[in-house]
């Protein structure tokens, strides 16, 4: 007879409430939905009232539950708003995901401005600091059985890359943060992990020409960029009950772009392809 621990499920996120910022699109939409269509209550965050809007007003239609505040996520003053906001709406935080964020790059570090350090830094660093911080006090506040912190960082935390050095300058800092902050917190059962995407398609990329989006899909040893879900089916899990010993990580979700450099090999048998 199989025990009753040795099956998986994903029943322990039901009622939960967690906010995700930058979750008109993207990442962060596709994270929303998830967390939805499993039943947690979902709080979604973002500049953009139309497009805000619009994604809770979809999770609803399908059947889960959610809610949308207006929020710039530069503010740490909006930040602390959206938290207040939520918790005076459910009577409780039990998460966050601090995913929204900006890229930069393309350029070597002397051409950056000081204004472009300002801009990238108030959301990637500062922004993700503020939903830590906030977001924290309301799950010890709301004694959650299952509090979790998520920050979406970025592989360029973990390997650097050339022309991206204050994004890459940011999400070390956020890598930083989430392994502190998890030491911080681990003795009240709240964890705080880093999700780390490698390339994947949301508009990050911009208006990307296709000579270099189909660069970056031949740089992945998996030969593909990745799909926003793919992080989002991450995020689920480190939200539920099967995730409360994985806690200070930063785990990429990259096709194994960030596990080492590529080389030229030969197969002795590659009929077994056949």
């Amino acid at each position: 007879m199989i025990e009753s621990k040795s099956k998986a499920s994903f029943d322990t996120v039901d009622g939960k409430v967690a906010i995700v910022t930058g979750a008109s699109r993207g990442i962060g939409r596709a994270i929303a939905f998830m967390y939805g269509a499993n039943g947690i209550k979902v709080v979604c965050a973002a500049r953009s009232k139309e497009q805000g809007q619009a994604v809770a007003d979809e999770i609803c239609a399908e059947g889960g539950e959610a809610i949308f505040i207006q929020t710039d996520c530069s503010s740490a003053v909006q930040i602390k708003k959206l938290i207040d906001e939520t918790v005076e709406h459910y009577g409780r935080l039990d998460g966050i995901v601090n995913n929204a964020g900006i890229g930069q790059g393309g350029t070597p570090l002397h051409e950056y401005g000081i204004e472009e350090y300002e801009q990238i830094f108030g959301l990637n660093s500062e922004g993700v600091f503020a939903g830590m911080k906030y977001g924290a006090e309301a799950i010890l506040r709301s004694h959650s059985e299952g509090g979790f912190l998520i920050n979406v960082a970025s592989i360029a935390g973990i390997m650097p890359q050339r022309g991206q050095s204050l994004y890459t300058a940011t999400k070390f800092g956020v890598i930083g943060m989430t392994k502190a902050a998890a030491l911080d917190y681990a003795p009240h059962n709240i964890t705080v992990n880093a999700i780390c995407p490698g390339y994947t398609k949301t508009s990050i990329f911009g208006d990307a020409p296709e000579q270099a989006m189909a660069f970056f899909s031949q740089d992945c040893p998996a030969g593909r960029m990745g799909e926003p879900q793919e992080c989002a089916y991450l995020a689920l899990f480190l939200a539920s009950g099967m995730a409360r010993y994985i806690t200070g990580a930063a785990i990429p979700v990259d096709g194994a772009l960030s596990a080492g450099s590529k080389n030229v090999i030969q197969w002795k048998h590659p009929e077994i392809l056949e």
